[in-house]
């Protein structure tokens, strides 16, 4: 087979690669018939336990009550954060990073409490404690693991926030928040608002 003839099949095989991937991307979840445990914290969607490389559409309605101020689901599972904004005109599904651990993790429903553009970042005293050649203080720039934007929960030492480290993004790797690119994050932070509601699952 000829050099050209190799090339040109190449080229088809990823178009060809590229429109089904993009195809499954579109594709919504089959399973999202998901109740709330005796906890009433509410369970991935069992495709997505399943799949942990699963990034799929969702509906809002098996986790919302309404979507009053928007809502933002962030799935640990999938490591994704789907945003629905109240008039259901916009929606948004951003790769995200979670927490390295179950013991990290906090699942149930929160809201944001504050947006801060150019957040500082100080680690929290059980953080201090596993890693005390930290820094004590972080002050805003690029060096900071909060990135450029930070949504603020109302669990206390939680948020939604860029990071610098683009690695992170679609892994284990954060000690509780959830993680965005920087990019990602300065537009989901133009679309809340303080009241914003927020799942995590």
């Amino acid at each position: 087979m000829s050099e050209f003839s190799k090339d040109k099949m190449d080229r088809r095989f990823f178009i060809g690669s590229s429109i089904a991937l993009g195809a499954g991307l579109a594709t919504p979840a089959l399973a999202q018939e998901n109740e709330p445990s005796p906890t009433g914290i509410y369970e991935a969607p069992l495709t997505a336990r399943r799949n942990t490389s699963s990034f799929r559409s969702l509906d809002w309605r098996p986790y919302f009550k309404s979507l009053r101020k928007g809502a933002i689901l962030c799935d640990t599972s999938s490591r994704a954060a789907h945003f629905w904004s109240e008039d259901e005109s916009i929606y948004k599904l951003y790769p995200t990073s979670v927490p390295l651990t179950d013991e990290l993790t906090r699942r149930g429903r929160t809201s944001i409490i504050r947006k801060v553009v150019g957040p500082s970042w100080a680690p929290t005293p059980s953080m201090r404690k596993r890693n005390p050649e930290w820094p004590e203080f972080i002050g805003p720039g690029p060096d900071n693991p909060l990135g450029t934007h930070a949504m603020y929960l109302s669990w206390k030492y939680y948020r939604i926030h860029g990071t610098q480290d683009t690695r992170k993004i679609g892994r284990k790797s954060s000690n509780g928040c959830i993680g965005l690119f920087n990019e990602h994050i300065e537009e989901l932070f133009a679309l809340c608002k303080v009241g914003t509601q927020v799942l995590l699952i």
